[in-house]
């Protein structure tokens, strides 16, 4: 007690030097969904369940540093969820594009949770990892292996990831090699990556859909345009957290939460958020009438327009810079598949009108005119041929990189 209380009086008589606050950045982001039925238009793509098994899950870094977080997220789990061990380590030389569960000789890091090796995340809850001493350059790939020693319901996941990982028996977290792993097209329960240490320009997160999270671009080479850009912004020491979600709507669930309701978890919450880019809508126009929504009624622009501005304010309310992305355009997106309704005429005019106000309204502090960039010339209503991933809604590669240079223009 003594003791104590003499501790208590030094530090009220001497005024002693604030220790500065550890800034950090999101240096990757996969966002968290919940999982859904079979009966829905598109499979999950996951397992059901995961019991005495690692994951091994390869990721690229947008900024570097010194010290690396890992957070594990069981957001939409209604199970406690058992991590028995994690380790981080560098992907071995040789994949630094592609597909491979190799990690290198250099000792894994592994990660601890209010210095414990094993951590149970409560339903709803995610765990940080603690701050691990682990030096990264920007663009450095890595390799998160989480060992599950009891049943695990993936249902916190990410939907098509274009990244493959792998799952293997028993705990391989530190295998420098997963022999006879099964591939896993999705990332389970990996959420982010933060580091602290390094040139921090802070964090600009891109909240989209299937067009932000690369569906159409080349697998396991990182060529989504927030990986385009997280290039282009390496001399900045800006970190590209992708927000991205196929299917996701501004105004209602289903393959994730609407953008209102993940906007605090996949923006806000970010560490060192400075700005976002708002690249949402055509799922909202598209959905109603086709095989993924056919009961909705169509969306009318004045409804969009509304739900924008409710983002707006509130990325403003928390002094966040807000860039509005227009929506490319769509003719004949999904043609040839059971979800050929997703356009219409119909749809389009209301595309091209919520697009005008994205462009003349002022409501956003900046805008990237991805439609502009994207669209073809002599058909303004579809994208340009070079541009076209095939599906007729999704850019490829060169698409891709188009908007990240727009983007960039802007930041």
């Amino acid at each position: 007690m003594l003791k104590t209380l003499t501790v208590i009086g030094i530090a009220a008589a001497v005024a002693l030097p604030a220790v500065a606050e550890e800034q950090w950045q999101t240096s990757w982001y996969a966002a968290p969904q919940p999982g859904w039925d079979a009966g829905f238009a598109l499979p999950t793509n996951i397992p059901l369940s995961l019991q005495d098994q690692t994951v091994r899950e390869t990721l690229r870094l947008s900024a570097g540093g010194q010290r690396v977080r890992v957070v594990l997220s069981n957001r939409y789990g209604t199970e406690a969820l058992v991590i028995g061990e994690a380790r981080l380590a560098r992907t071995a030389a040789g994949a630094a594009a592609g597909a491979s569960h190799a990690i290198t000789a250099a000792p894994a890091g592994v990660l601890t949770f209010g210095g414990q090796r094993s951590v149970t995340v409560p339903p709803g809850k995610q765990a940080v990892s603690d701050a691990l001493d682990f030096c990264v350059r920007p663009l450095e790939r890595l390799s998160v292996s989480t060992y599950f020693p009891q049943r695990a319901l993936p249902s916190t996941f990410h939907w098509g990831a274009q990244q493959t990982g792998f799952i293997a028996s028993g705990n391989q977290t530190a295998a420098r090699q997963l022999p006879g792993a099964e591939t896993l097209q999705g990332r389970i329960f990996l959420t982010a990556v933060h580091v602290s240490g390094g040139a921090d320009g802070g964090t600009l997160v891109a909240l989209g859909d299937s067009v932000t999270d690369g569906n159409g671009s080349t697998p396991d080479h990182d060529r989504r345009w927030p990986d385009y850009l997280a290039r282009l912004a390496v001399a900045r020491g800006l970190a590209v957290a992708n927000a991205g979600i196929s299917g996701a709507r501004v105004l209602a669930d289903r393959m994730g939460e609407r953008a209102a309701a993940r906007f605090e978890q996949d923006v806000l919450a970010q560490p060192g958020v400075r700005s976002v880019i708002v690249a949402l809508g055509i799922n909202d126009i598209g959905w109603p009438a086709s095989a993924f929504a056919p009961h909705d009624p169509a969306m009318a622009a004045e409804t969009l327009i509304a739900g924008y501005r409710k983002l707006i304010e509130r990325a403003h309310a928390n002094k966040v810079k807000v860039i509005g992305a227009t929506m490319a355009p769509f003719e004949n997106a999904l043609q040839g598949t059971p979800l050929s309704d997703h356009y219409s005429p119909a749809k389009d005019a209301v595309r091209r009108q919520v697009n005008d106000w994205i462009r003349s309204s002022g409501a956003f502090d900046a805008v990237v005119d991805f439609d502009a960039v994207l669209r073809d010339p002599a058909r303004p209503s579809r994208l340009l041929p070079a541009f076209d991933s095939g599906d007729h809604l999704h850019p490829g590669d060169a698409g891709y990189e188009a908007m990240a240079k727009a983007a960039y223009q802007v930041l």
